[in-house]
């Protein structure tokens, strides 16, 4: 019964503000209404009204215009008044979307009661913080990759000095190993810290040519049409190394497990969606969630020989979260993967 009446109720604070100001203004007037009807009994026993007339005739007409006039003006002034107070309320949320996707957003306005100034300051200060944080974070991973690659140079250049030639090209490849696990965790800590500006994309044109690069390498990747029908999708607002790198990413890990990749772009006006397919082996049921966190490999799913730690779908799954999408991973029925980067075109 409880769940029942919580589902009745506004779901906004405003809604609920204006429904208790409503329902307090309605026992006000239901117990001025006993009032007057207890006022008509001690009429009626004084002999000043008709015992046989209705109930309601003896309520007056002006006191019926008043609790129609005063219960107007109440719900009137308490939406106006609710909404003027759940304002900054509105504003944080705004302002907490905004620091989501921009680190550089503006600070929130110091304004309105105490309670709502405290909050906005702390709020302030949290942004504050995390930016701090990030640019600290930004200046360790610089360092860290000028220390890790100046070793890893002097490592490979005494492995030229290396007279055996099977142990040469063993260290090469522990060599080649280690750099691209140093490029792809740092290029993950990195992740959508750039200043780059958002700007509008023509995603057909930008997956077009990462398919022409991998057909270049000589890997099967094929571009569909455009569903629905052969129109271009509208440009789409957002990072263009991002949705590049994640597009990449997606493309890159199909290829790896599977031998046919198909790639296709459907849009709409509330989403747009590129989806890669491929004919690999999938992955089990229950991981096609693990495998989008940081340093997780399937490797009873995937090979051992594909390389990488364990960093692409993170990346992709970071990716979509800045734009406000999400990245799903499917098995298809015939065989294969289906990976799902969907964009939403309102956010």
């Amino acid at each position: 019964m409880r769940l029942k009446l919580v589902k009745l109720l506004p779901r906004s604070l405003s809604g609920r503000m204006t429904l208790i100001l409503v329902l307090g203004l309605l026992a006000a007037q239901f117990a001025s209404l006993l009032l007057h009807l207890q006022e008509r009994a001690a009429m009626m026993a004084g002999g000043h009204v008709h015992p046989g007339m209705p109930g309601f005739d003896a309520l007056p007409l002006r006191f019926i215009w008043h609790v129609s006039l005063t219960l107007g003006a109440v719900i009137v002034v308490a939406l106006v008044a609710v909404r003027w107070a759940t304002k900054p309320l509105q504003q944080m949320a705004s302002a907490a979307t905004a620091f989501a996707h921009d680190l550089d957003a503006a600070p929130l306005p110091v304004s309105g009661p105490t309670e709502v100034m405290r909050a906005a300051e702390a709020f302030n200060f949290m942004q504050q913080r995390l930016r701090r944080l990030v640019v600290e974070r930004g200046r360790a991973l610089a360092a860290v990759s000028h220390d890790l690659r100046t070793p890893l140079t002097r490592m490979r250049l005494r492995a030229e000095l290396v007279d055996d030639a099977a142990l040469q090209a063993k260290l090469n490849a522990d060599i080649d190993a280690m750099q691209g696990m140093v490029d792809s965790v740092l290029s993950y800590l990195r992740g959508i810290e750039d200043a780059e500006p958002v700007q509008p994309i023509n995603i057909e044109a930008l997956v077009s040519s990462i398919v022409e690069d991998e057909r270049a390498l000589g890997r099967q990747v094929r571009l569909e049409g455009v569903a629905p029908g052969p129109q271009m999708p509208a440009p789409y607002a957002g990072k263009l190394s991002i949705l590049k790198r994640a597009v990449t990413n997606l493309i890159d890990n199909a290829v790896a497990h599977g031998k046919n990749v198909t790639v296709r772009i459907e849009d709409s006006a509330a989403c747009l969606r590129v989806i890669i397919e491929d004919d690999g082996p999938g992955i089990p049921q229950g991981d096609l969630t693990r495998v989008t966190e940081p340093f997780v490999r399937l490797d009873a799913s995937r090979r051992l020989d594909t390389g990488g730690v364990g960093l692409g779908l993170a990346i992709v799954r970071d990716a979509a979260a800045y734009h406000g999408g999400t990245v799903v991973l499917e098995n298809r029925r015939s065989g294969g993967l289906r990976a799902i980067l969907q964009l939403p075109r309102a956010r």
